[in-house]
């Protein structure tokens, strides 16, 4: 058997996720049908409360909950996501800077699986390879202080069991995938975060979370996403955050 280039092969695995997408997401009238309870909570607490509180942005929400989407492979309501995502000024630069950087922190084979729905929904809109992020560009300026930091816990915790993790994470994620300036910083923090509590990461919550609050996110936001993913990512996961973005609360001067 004929072995693929890397490109081949990455266009091979975007080729077979297109054609094995999920089916689309349920009408309304779907879910009465076969859940009538869950079209009423829908009506009423999603579409009438949620997306219109006033301590995330329709813009965030839609960030954080693509996300979570995204993170947990749940492709069937992605397509719908992704519109609202574009109607409520998402640019398509930042849903595909948002794939790409949760492709490491979500997994390729995730990321992979949204490309196949992103696809179709660029298609659609007509959104062409000039309203992209280009694959390789100018970066933004590195924080020396903070990243000396973070590389000296990094290798102090991870190098002795795993140096080569210890190098693609500086050299990749954060004197590269980080830097890239088509996903604004406070934004990448944004995604980052949402996506690790809709996957139950709650290890990682802490230097992420202190990294969105540094880059602008304010303490009402970061509770508002709290509130949001627990439509999105179940209230388990949410719980489970909770006593982690506490602990990052009282950690910080209240502002």
């Amino acid at each position: 058997m004929k072995q693929l280039s890397g490109t081949a092969l990455s266009i091979a695995l975007i080729a077979s996720a297109c054609a094995h997408a999920s089916p689309p997401s349920p009408s309304p009238d779907d879910v009465r049908r076969v859940a009538p309870a869950l079209a009423r909570y829908q009506e009423r607490l999603l579409d009438g409360d949620l997306w219109k509180r006033p301590g995330l942005s329709p813009r965030d929400r839609s960030l954080v909950t693509v996300a979570a989407l995204i993170a947990r492979n749940q492709t069937i309501e992605l397509p719908h996501q992704l519109e609202l995502a574009l109607d409520n000024g998402v640019r398509p630069s930042e849903l595909s800077e948002v794939i790409t950087h949760l492709a490491f922190y979500s997994g390729w084979g995730n990321a992979m699986s949204a490309v196949a729905v992103a696809e179709d929904v660029f298609g659609k809109r007509g959104v062409g390879a000039d309203q992209l992020p280009p694959a390789k560009g100018e970066l933004l300026p590195l924080d020396e202080v903070a990243e000396s930091q973070r590389a000296a816990r990094v290798e102090s915790d991870v190098g002795p069991v795993a140096p080569g993790l210890v190098q693609f994470t500086s050299d990749v994620l954060f004197h590269d995938l980080w830097l890239r300036p088509a996903l604004a910083p406070r934004d990448r923090s944004l995604v980052t975060v949402s996506a690790l509590i809709a996957s139950g990461q709650v290890a990682q919550i802490t230097y992420h979370l202190n990294k969105a609050m540094d880059g602008g996110l304010t303490r009402a936001e970061a509770s508002e996403l709290l509130t949001h993913l627990a439509f999105y990512a179940g209230w388990p996961n949410v719980f489970s955050a909770v006593p982690v973005v506490k602990a990052v609360f009282d950690s910080r001067p209240r502002n």
